[in-house]
């Protein structure tokens, strides 16, 4: 799953105004992103010069771009887990001049501070913040590695002071979890880069961080549950987020994007059956217009049942499927390109070649640098033949 989709995106603490704050967060994670941005920009009217409150407006504005381009479900049922390979979101200049702004605010506020008292816990930890989405901004918008791991390093050093001064701080251990799995996930390629000398990495230790912080955590449980899903499923263990992913659903309802992951983790468990059930769920919602369910397009909700068909050999029902995905002008880059390629292999396996090259020269045309065009390419040579 792509919620936290960069080398660090996290919440800052519900510290100031915690009515505002909590509703914001309550909107922010049920996917309603301008409500969020409301209850925060209200915040700080209030409050101008608490850093944590406009950490939590830059963090909605960039969550808000990636929704918006489909970068927090770009790696449903699609096979992509790659840490270094993220779709570049293409931000309006309004936008990323408002959220460059909001972090250059919160940095200025921690100086501040932490000029008057080094030890701020506090403003340490706002500080380490604003580096970790800044480090997001880098990654995800400007594909600028340099300055993404400088930022990341930057958060992660105020984050160790904070766990210094204030061992039993759980919270402000998700950063130095989260960067320890990723520099230790890393290739050993990436890892000789001169950025990356002396930093080791440790997966298993980044995991084990996560996790305590996900049962332990006060701030950041939230966040860490939803880290550890998508690491569960990278490490293909995906019975592990299950559970993470149903208490998730029960905190936030409204979130049609935890139960299409639901349906993933019990597809990628062989759990067919509970899979598809997810996947009739959100159907059932968007039937009824539940809130948060009402705008969900059906291209998603036939995606989705056409891609775990797909892998279960229910190829007659996944062709039904991904051609009402492929019909569907507006859908987004990722499920069109998927969607074509699913088509054009099925009817590879059928032994339909003619119309199998037609689909995958449609999923080439339709995204032509998307993972599932490169794969396209490849059965354009080389009928396809499942493993």
């Amino acid at each position: 799953m792509r919620f936290l989709a960069a080398l660090v995106c996290l919440a800052a603490p519900l510290a100031a105004q915690p009515g505002l704050v909590e509703t914001g967060y309550d909107h922010f994670y049920n996917l309603e992103y301008p409500d969020a941005a409301a209850a925060f920009e209200k915040a700080i009217a209030q409050h101008p010069d608490d850093p944590d409150l406009h950490n939590h407006l830059a963090q909605t504005l960039v969550f808000q771009e990636m929704f918006r381009d489909g970068a927090l479900e770009s790696e449903l049922v699609s096979g992509n887990n790659s840490f270094l390979r993220r779709p570049k979101l293409n931000p309006s200049p309004g936008t990323e001049a408002r959220f460059l702004g909001e972090l250059a605010k919160s940095m200025a506020l921690t100086e501040a501070q932490l000029r008057k008292n080094p030890r701020d816990t506090g403003a340490l930890y706002a500080q380490g913040i604003a580096h970790g989405l800044r480090a997001n901004y880098y990654w995800l918008v400007k594909k600028s590695w340099r300055d993404a791991l400088n930022d990341a390093n930057a958060a992660r050093r105020a984050h160790n002071q904070v766990s210094e001064i204030d061992p039993a701080n759980i919270d402000a251990r998700l950063v130095q979890g989260l960067h320890d799995y990723l520099i230790g996930s890393l290739p050993v390629g990436y890892r000789m880069l001169g950025l990356l000398v002396g930093m080791r990495g440790d997966k298993e230790k980044g995991m084990r961080t996560l996790q305590d912080v996900a049962a332990r955590g006060k701030l950041n449980r939230v966040d860490a549950e939803i880290l550890l899903c998508g690491l569960y499923r990278r490490e293909n263990t995906p019975k592990l987020a299950i559970p993470l992913v149903q208490d998730l659903i029960r905190r936030f309802p409204r979130n049609y994007i935890l139960r299409l992951e639901l349906s993933q983790m019990y597809s990628m468990s062989g759990d067919k059956v509970h899979a598809l059930e997810a996947v009739d769920r959100i159907a059932q919602l968007k039937d009824r217009s539940e809130r948060g369910y009402a705008g969900v397009p059906w291209e998603k909700i036939y995606f989705q049942r056409g891609m775990i068909q797909f892998w279960y050999n229910d190829l007659d029902q996944s062709l039904v499927n991904l051609k009402h995905v492929a019909a569907e002008p507006d859908v987004d880059l990722n499920a069109g390109a998927q969607a074509r390629l699913r088509i054009g292999q099925i009817h590879d396996m059928k032994n339909r070649r003619v119309d199998a090259v037609e689909s995958y020269r449609q999923a080439v045309a339709f995204a032509p640098q998307s993972d599932a065009a490169t794969e396209a390419r490849r059965c354009l040579s080389t009928p396809y033949r499942r493993k």
